[in-house]
């Protein structure tokens, strides 16, 4: 269904831009010019496998290599998230009409529930583990959806205050970023660092502040020794 998927949005893109780029999960990158897609044709493959409903397809737009544009689509749920870079951020429900997103602020650390998500590789599940066990007596809660590009999603939307995790890629979170970041969330990695698979945290600036020094503090940036 990964496969499938992609070949019919590359199909459907190139069918109306020829000329464009993409970079796809499953096939890797083709084509060349200003404007690349990226896509991840389905984020959330194993609740997907077990008729778990946080699954989704996350497609963004890039031009000169700055995302622009970006629609994760949610459809066990019925929803349809977009946004384009400096007009906000927007929920599309069935049946009603748009929704502008704003995600929460002035949540302090101790009072965040927080979404995040785990590797399967056992080097790194081991790590994360130790990490998120330092995090949760911190915070309000944890929440772990399956989806980095859910996650970000409901970030923007409010039902969750922050996000982090190690190990997601660029078409995991490129447009659900997008997404928080136009909903008021700052989206990075440790440092100043702009996010990657290394660490990406999103959050209310404020609390984006609070939550990267817990992190930066736990390490988070490496694997076990096995």
């Amino acid at each position: 269904m990964d496969r499938a998927a992609e070949a019919l949005i590359a199909q459907r893109i190139l069918a109306e831009r020829p000329g464009d780029a993409i970079l796809g999960e499953e096939g890797g990158e083709s084509g060349q010019g200003r404007v690349r897609w990226i896509v991840d044709p389905l984020d959330g493959t194993v609740n997907y496998v077990y008729g778990l409903p946080e699954w989704a397809v996350s497609i963004a737009a890039e031009v000169d290599g700055v995302v622009v544009a970006g629609v994760v689509a949610v459809p066990r749920h019925d929803e349809v998230f977009t946004a384009a870079a400096g007009q906000g951020s927007w929920l599309w429900a069935a049946g009603a009409p748009a929704i502008p997103l704003r995600c929460n602020t002035g949540v302090p650390l101790h009072g965040a529930l927080v979404s995040t998500g785990f590797g399967y590789a056992q080097a790194r599940r081991t790590v994360q583990g130790e990490v998120v066990a330092a995090v949760l007596p911190r915070v309000r809660d944890i929440r772990r959806g399956g989806s980095c590009a859910v996650d970000l999603c409901s970030l923007a939307a409010g039902r969750v205050d922050a996000y982090y995790e190690r190990g997601v890629n660029y078409w995991d979170y490129a447009a659900g970023g997008l997404i928080a970041a136009e909903a008021g969330a700052r989206v990075a990695g440790l440092a100043g660092r702009p996010a990657s698979a290394e660490l990406t945290i999103a959050a209310e600036p404020g609390l984006f502040g609070e939550l990267e020094e817990l992190l930066a503090g736990l390490d988070p940036e490496r694997d076990a020794l096995c």
